[in-house]
Formats: structure tokens, sequence, C-alpha cells
């Protein structure tokens, strides 16, 4: 086993020991994956400011998102199939988040169902919804995650069309691989097995409860057909009043957007383009942050993802303005490379990474952190 010192070193074993689809479906971006790129590439643009000569014996990375109490200011994103990644891998990642101390937002398009989830972790988690156009599914998802005990409703607001992914299309993606993959996942042993053994193997929230969908097959096309161009803000409200309790809009990319929501009494959004999955050529999000952080003020909290690779990245994010980030792809990394132990092991790297840093740029809580704390590197400090 080689020393993982860093997220890195987690996605180079990731890529050996997971089937190359799966591996792409991950690592790869919409079209020309120039926002995929640009998420990561921005966040290196912005320099922290060193400070030295105070008193940094105690350093606190605890915080509260979305009224929540976390011991560090990240969140596991939602992220669709991860159950494929390694075997029951919503429960594994689930049950270090809660270990550790942070939240955990379960994907609509999970492998292990909301109840799986709830009864293998004992304790609330984050729902993420997407709206399809079956809204009769759409209430039943958002009952069935109050009735599992969830704290928050994440609910995404950028997949009313579906953006290309050319690696996925290249690779034939299916729950069910042709000849080609097979080959590929012969070569995946370990992986293989862990899949052969484990009970979860069909998509848990949507198999038995969607109108009609009873095995994969069907469920493949009912994906496509189910998104729904139609998502607009009055379906928010519907949304609202079903679930009657804390919601997340995830998806914000622009600063009229943002006002929208918080003239709708929308608490926390998310600033996110999906991780360059969806419009190709927009702008990374952490370039967004602190534009829409100026538009709303006080009004909302901000949270973040997309492109959040390191304690250093955590750092920047809470100078633009937000409250704390997602961790998407980094979870992927860890959790395909090496499972549970693997997730709680990225959360002590993010940890003692966040730690170094605020000690060197003067900071013993959070809270101190602003916008004066970093500046581009196209710019005078």
């Amino acid at each position: 086993m080689p020393a993982i010192t860093c997220v890195e070193d987690f996605r180079q074993l990731y890529k050996r020991r997971v089937p190359k689809m799966f591996y792409d479906y991950a690592e790869s971006g919409s079209y020309t994956e120039t926002t995929f790129r640009r998420n990561e590439a921005d966040f290196q643009n912005l320099n922290i400011r060193q400070r030295v000569g105070r008193d940094i014996t105690d350093i606190d990375t605890s915080a509260l998102l979305a009224g929540e109490a976390a011991n560090l200011p990240v969140a596991f994103a939602p992220v669709g199939m991860l159950g494929i990644q390694n075997a029951g891998g919503e429960i594994k990642v689930a049950k270090a988040a809660r270990d550790f101390g942070v939240p955990f937002i379960l994907s609509t398009m999970s492998i292990c169902s909301i109840e799986q989830v709830a009864e293998a972790t004992g304790q609330p988690f984050w729902f993420q919804l997407y709206v399809v156009k079956d809204r009769d599914f759409v209430r039943d998802l958002i009952h069935r995650a109050k009735a599992a005990g969830c704290s928050k409703l994440v609910v995404t607001m950028d997949l009313s069309i579906l953006g290309q992914r050319h690696k996925d299309v290249k690779n034939q993606l299916s729950i069910r691989p042709n000849l080609k993959n097979m080959l590929n996942i012969a070569t995946k042993p370990r992986w293989a097995m862990e899949m052969a053994a484990t009970p979860y193997k069909s998509f848990g929230n949507v198999i038995g409860h969607a109108k009609g969908i009873d095995d994969i097959s069907s469920l493949l096309t009912w994906a496509v057909e189910m998104v729904d161009p139609s998502l607009d803000w009055a379906d928010v409200e519907w949304i609202r009043r079903e679930w009657d309790g804390p919601i997340i809009l995830k998806g914000i990319m622009d600063a009229e957007d943002a006002k929208i929501a918080a003239g709708m009494g929308i608490e926390t959004i998310v600033v996110s383009n999906h991780g360059g999955r969806q419009l190709d050529g927009a702008g990374s999000s952490i370039s967004w942050l602190p534009r829409i952080a100026e538009a709303v003020g006080d009004d909302m909290e901000l949270m973040l993802d997309s492109g959040v690779r390191t304690g250093m990245d955590i750092f920047r994010a809470r100078a633009q303005g937000a409250s704390g980030v997602l961790l998407g792809r980094a979870m992927v990394y860890a959790l395909g490379a090496m499972g549970q132990p693997g997730i709680s092991h990225l959360l002590e790297i993010l940890q003692k990474e966040l730690r170094t840093t605020m000690g060197l740029a003067g900071k013993n809580n959070l809270a101190s952190i602003g916008r004066s704390d970093v500046y581009s590197s196209r710019s005078d400090a």
C-alpha cells in the first residue's frame, strides 16, 4: 500500500482499482471539459496571505453548516452511483461522515436506498432531490426522506437538461457492461469480488418505486426520459410545501438567481456548476462565489462545490464567502481507492491541511477568515 498523503494519491490508486468506465464517469466533464479543468485551476489563482507573530496554539476547524455542527467545514456531495465505485459505497461514506462529524448527502441516483442508509447509520443525513417529470415519484421521494429522518433536502437545480460527457458515450457506460468493459473489469479482481458479494446492486431509490421501473434495463431509459426541462421557481415552492423543512438549493451560478432564491426565503444555496459536468464554458464555482456573496449579503448562507481538492481550497472558499464546501470527486477517489477507511483518512488529511493553512495564515478559527486573507495571483498583494 503506497503512502497516501493527499487527494491526488487517492486518485491515482482509485484509477488502478476501479473499472475504466466508472473512473471516467467520475473524472470527466461535459464537452471540451473546459469548466471541469477551470474549477481546480481557479482555486490555484487565489494566493493565501501568510501572517506571523500570532499565537496559534489552539486552532479550531469546527463550523456550522446549514445550522448543523460539523468538525470540519465540509459535507460529502451527492454523487450518483457511488455504490458502483465501491460496494455499498453510500453506506460506507455515510458511516465515515457520521464518525468524523460532518454531513453526508445521499443522491437520488444512489445504489443504496434512503431506508438502507438510514438503517445502517442510525443518524440523520441530508437527501438530494432530482426533480423529474413524474411528480408523484418526486412527492414519494420527499416523503420517504422525511420518514427516514433526513434533516435537510438538497434540491438540484442545474439538471433540467443533460450535458454530454464524451467519455461516457465512448465507453458505452452501463451497469450491464459490454464485452470491452467486461474485459477491463477482469483486470480489477478486487472490485469485481466485492461487487459480486454485496447485496447492494440496484438503484434503491428508484427501482420498485418509480412507475414501471422494475429492473436496471428500464431504469436507464427512464433516467434520460424523466429529465424535466420545465423545472422552475414554482416547482421550488411546491417542493417547500411538500417537505416543510430546511431546503438547500444546489447548482446556483448567478447572482440574480441567488437573489431570487433569497427572496423566496431559501436560507442556504450551493454555488456549483455540477463539477463541470453540465454547462461547459461556464465560470468556475470559486470565481462566482464572491460575486454571489456580495449580491445576497447576510440574507443567506453559501456553500460551494466543484474543484475542492485540498485544505487550502477549503480556506480559500471560506475567505471568498462560503460557510463550507461539498466534496464530490475527492470523496469518490478516496472511496474507490480504500473504501470506508479511505474516507476517514481523507477527512484527516483535509483537516490537517486546513489547520496548517490556518496557522500559517495567523487564524485560530474559521470565523476570522475573510476576503482580505486571499488575493489573486494576477494582482499585487
